[in-house]
């Protein structure tokens, strides 16, 4: 990798531990009750590495006027909004999977305590839907899976690199679905040579799942209800 990219990528190690001290800082100068100053915490820093890490990767985002086998924007667009669909359907395909498999029930306990506190402090909404998908895609697809595809087939940086972007969520329990959702958001740079396709995908998708959790949050647990007293029932 270029150096400037260590150093993205320890920006974004740095943002996800600094809940450590920043959490309690915030809360100490009044932010409270812990879920709010959390909440206003996670959007500072992932503003704060977000533009960060936009300036050290300006060099990268420059057109290169000498490539011409990038997908036009029209089509760029089309793959984006095709990547939407394409991201859920292998979510889906894999939440089948772990259930037959595996015994793993659907709903994400991590989902979920991001809902809570998007309820909280609705304005964590920015961070969920838009920033934390661009940071992830300039990580784990520009930087991360570009370097490994440079040595490798497709194939094995794309599960390489999807493994551990599931593994940074810290939501063991759904690892297939994640390195589901990141195997589709490789294909889908590969597929245009264009980073900004598989980050309207991307945002557009979390966008979708948390506007649904948080609209029929009531409807979901009333379903999951039901459906865990199906299950005793027949027990």
């Amino acid at each position: 990798m270029e150096k400037r990219h260590w150093y993205v990528v320890l920006t974004y190690v740095i943002m996800q531990f600094s809940t450590i001290l920043g959490v309690p800082l915030f809360y100490n100068l009044g932010i409270q009750p812990k879920e709010v100053a959390l909440a206003y915490w996670l959007i500072f820093s992932f503003l704060s590495a977000l533009i960060i890490i936009l300036i050290l990767m300006r060099k990268d985002m420059r057109p290169d006027q000498l490539r011409d086998d990038r997908s036009s924007l029209p089509v760029a667009l089309l793959w984006s909004v095709f990547g939407v669909f394409l991201a859920l359907f292998a979510q889906g395909i894999a939440g089948v999977l772990e259930n037959k498999l595996f015994g793993i029930e659907p709903g994400s306990e991590n989902t979920e305590f991001l809902v809570e506190i998007a309820m909280a402090t609705p304005l964590f909404i920015v961070v969920t839907s838009v920033i934390g998908p661009i940071l992830e895609e300039v990580i784990f697809r520009k930087i991360l899976f570009g370097s490994l595809y440079k040595r490798f087939n497709f194939i094995l940086a794309a599960v390489i690199s999807s493994i551990i972007f599931a593994i940074v969520h810290m939501d063991f329990t759904h690892i297939l679905i994640y390195t589901a959702m990141g195997f589709t958001f490789a294909y889908l740079y590969v597929k245009t040579k264009r980073i900004i396709v598989p980050i309207i995908a991307h945002v557009s998708m979390n966008t979708f799942v948390v506007l649904v959790q948080l609209v029929f949050k009531d409807e979901i647990e009333k379903y999951q209800q039901q459906v865990e007293s199906m299950q005793f029932i027949f027990f």
